[in-house]
């Protein structure tokens, strides 16, 4: 990878990613594996791609590197597009009207709800019986 990087984190839910993207021969890995290794799920990888072809920027001429952890896949797919998106509009500030307007700069700030105390769970109440 070469020495000048460019470095976005993304978050959601549990999941956090930190990206690096550089400009390369289009290396695309995470947590040091391949990208299609780690993202088997169908539809996951052209998800996280989705901030590149936003920036018209052709993916053969980056190089990636995702570290993720926590969570779940869907977290850690939605963390990785996010930071992606971040890292690219630090690479290019030009392509922050069309990142934004494709909505990967913002962050989905959806959370799991606490429980509450005479809950089973957040909003699911105790059978109620009336004798």
């Amino acid at each position: 990878m070469a020495s000048t990087y460019f470095e976005g984190v993304g978050r959601r839910k549990e999941s956090s990613a930190r990206v690096r993207v550089a400009s390369g021969a289009g290396v695309f890995t995470v947590n040091e594996k391949p990208a299609e290794a780690y993202f088997t799920r169908y539809g996951d990888l052209q998800e996280i791609l989705g901030p590149v072809q936003a920036a018209n920027m052709n993916q053969s001429t980056l190089d990636i590197t995702i570290v993720v952890n926590g969570g779940g896949v869907t977290g850690q797919t939605d963390a990785a597009k996010l930071g992606l998106a971040r890292a690219l509009q630090k690479m290019d500030p030009e392509t922050n009207p069309a990142l934004r307007k494709a909505g990967y700069l913002t962050r989905d700030a959806r959370i799991k709800e606490r429980k509450k105390p005479g809950l089973k769970r957040a909003r699911k109440a105790p059978t109620y019986t009336k004798r």
